[in-house]
């Protein structure tokens, strides 16, 4: 398969991963994912992933609550970590490997993150989970992409969600909203939009790391883009 990107930092959310559930983690959609996942590295791409914690535990809903911010942060990085280590799971059940990298020291949980480690893992053929955010506490885990995203000097960021691209209002409450093709960093700015907040979108535009934001949870997606099916939203 000729493929558009050779390495790419894939962003899935915590809540994604709930399928029909509303809490934890659905084996189903684990499953659907791990294998796109491993169809993805055995074109050839280099991947490497970063996971939301929601579908566990939210640091700003644990402030809202009342909550340490800080603790509560901290709660939320715990929980991209068990995600990663459970799509770490599902990948090796299939065949893939996959290794663990998180953000603050938590050895034998995972491997320290250092971006040299991820890319050597991904040149050897393994998918490289980039978990805990960015370690710390007020940045969320679309800026943890972000910034791994550019660290690992992916070619692209697919933020993979249940929409199909970017609309100019949410269209599950709008039925009168519109899907861009393309937008650009400043006009999602501008516009307000609700794409990933201000610092990841201001850390991708410094470093020109385009996004691609598509609906990973349609089995076959993810091949499509990287093929370079105009599936999504190209944010630029």
């Amino acid at each position: 398969m000729r493929t558009k990107y050779n390495r790419v930092l894939l962003k899935l959310s915590g809540e994604s991963l709930m399928g029909e559930q509303h809490y934890g983690i659905d084996p189903v959609r684990l499953g659907e994912y791990a294998r796109q996942i491993k169809e993805a590295a055995e074109s050839g791409v280099q991947v490497a992933i970063v996971i939301g914690g929601g579908n566990i535990f939210r640091g700003m809903q644990g402030a809202a609550k009342g909550f340490d911010r800080v603790k509560g942060d901290q709660m939320g990085m715990l929980a991209t970590v068990i995600n990663s280590l459970a799509l770490s799971s599902a990948l090796t059940a299939i065949g893939q490997k996959a290794r663990v990298f998180t953000a603050l020291n938590m050895y034998p949980i995972g491997e320290y993150y250092s971006k040299w480690r991820a890319i050597e893992a991904m040149e050897n053929g393994e998918v490289a989970i980039l978990s805990g955010g960015t370690g710390n506490p007020f940045f969320t885990t679309d800026t943890g992409a972000a910034l791994r995203g550019v660290e690992v000097e992916a070619d692209v960021m697919l933020k993979g969600t249940r929409v199909d691209g970017i609309y100019t209002a949410d269209p599950e409450k709008d039925p009168t909203a519109t899907k861009f093709s393309e937008i650009s960093y400043d006009e999602v700015y501008t516009r307000g939009l609700k794409v990933m907040d201000l610092t990841a979108t201001a850390l991708c535009k410094e470093n020109r790391l385009p996004i691609v934001v598509f609906d990973m949870d349609t089995p076959g997606n993810l091949h499509k883009v990287l093929e370079g099916e105009n599936i999504g939203t190209l944010v630029y």
